[in-house]
């Protein structure tokens, strides 16, 4: 890429998206970090051997690119940090929330870009969906993708409110998956399963069945109808869910989590 890329916050998604870069033949040396804490500093070093650093300084004004990988209610705090270093760099967000009206208030740019990536992102299997504001050019957005792609696929979004459509479905969506996990587990090993079968059982099948449903041209319900016949024992359990209402619940859940996705912008969002 041969430019040099910051990251302030050395936290999970940080480090998912510097082993992709490093990964992908990236130098550590042109990549630095802001972390305040020292065990994650010591963490970064030893991992990727990057320079860490405690606190925002001049090395910034040399970044082309800063990726902000810090929590919602700090970024405004690491923005006033940060935006006396450096001015002309291009700025991609992966904190959840923040609009990128504030943060280009924050920083006194307009190149910005936010996106909502998920922890699958640790092994090269996430999916981030990104939105830039209009200043961004067509090359920003190229280099955006390629450093984002190293954690695994991408969706550009046209409009900045469906970030948190995004964050409900597949930023918070692995949490759902494992939620899953964990009651399918729980009832295997009630049914008299050992608690690691019922487990390697349940990972195998979300497995399986999301590598089927991405290699399928078929709907979701016409995958689902393959597997239930009628008045066999996939019919029985999908029969209960429907009278228990869980599809519902399910969505209630998701428009909850749009709902907080807001909710944090307008909390740590003001200028």
């Amino acid at each position: 890429m041969g430019k040099r890329i910051a990251f302030i916050g050395g936290g999970n998604m940080a480090s998912a998206i510097i082993g992709g870069l490093v990964r992908q033949g990236f130098a550590a040396s042109d990549i630095d970090v802001v972390e305040p804490w020292a065990e994650a500093r010591t963490r970064l070093q030893a991992d990727f051997r990057i320079a860490a650093q405690a606190e925002a300084s001049a090395f910034l004004a040399s970044a082309d690119l800063i990726v902000w990988a810090v929590k919602p209610q700090t970024f405004k705090d690491a923005a006033a940090a940060v935006a006396t270093h450096n001015t002309s760099a291009l700025h991609l967000s992966v904190a959840a929330g923040i609009p990128s009206s504030s943060i280009a208030t924050w920083l006194g740019s307009e190149r910005i870009i936010r996106t909502m990536p998920n922890t699958p992102a640790l092994i090269g299997k996430g999916i981030t969906a990104l939105y830039a504001r209009p200043a961004v050019t067509q090359a920003d957005k190229d280099w955006a993708n390629e450093v984002i792609a190293t954690t695994g696929a991408t969706v550009w979004l046209t409009a900045e409110a469906q970030l948190d459509a995004v964050t409900a479905i597949s930023g918070s969506g692995p949490a759902y998956m494992f939620y899953f996990m964990e009651a399918m587990t729980e009832a295997g090993a009630q049914m008299g399963l050992e608690r690691e079968q019922a487990y390697q059982l349940a990972v195998a099948t979300f497995i399986g069945a999301g590598e089927l449903a991405r290699a399928s041209t078929e709907p979701p319900e016409s995958l689902r109808a393959k597997v239930t016949s009628k008045g066999g024992t996939t019919y029985a359990a999908i029969t209960s869910m429907d009278e228990s209402g869980v599809k519902a619940l399910f969505a209630k859940a998701l428009f909850a989590a749009q709902k907080r996705a807001g909710e944090l912008g307008q909390e740590f969002g003001g200028a």
